[in-house]
């Protein structure tokens, strides 16, 4: 099955922002994320529909869906310091703003 890794403008961003060592791991964890590889793991209770990528202190979420024609996409839609990205993520979570960003 092909895996399509697609990056919301508030990634580009804060990679944009970042200085060029932190920058470049955390775009090779993202390129590995369509090989399968990476430090992922799901997250739990109301985040559970999403998942985690760890690239050192920085943390990107994103979720998986299906594309017409049968093609996996994982979404990455957020990414930040681990000290606030789960804090941000769930005040998303309770305005609705996800679920708004997934119809």
């Amino acid at each position: 099955m092909t895996t399509r890794v697609v990056i919301t403008r508030q990634v580009r961003d804060f990679l944009k922002s970042l200085a060029p060592e932190p920058r470049r791991k955390v775009w090779q964890a993202i390129k590995g994320l369509a090989q399968g590889k990476g430090n992922v793991r799901q997250l739990e209770a109301k985040l559970a529909p999403n998942w985690r990528l760890r690239a050192d202190r920085i943390r990107v979420i994103y979720y998986e869906t299906t594309a017409p024609g049968g093609v996996r996409q994982l979404i990455c839609f957020f990414a930040d310091y681990r000290a606030t990205v789960y804090a941000v993520l769930e005040q998303l979570i309770a305005s609705d703003f996800l679920e708004q960003l997934r119809n």
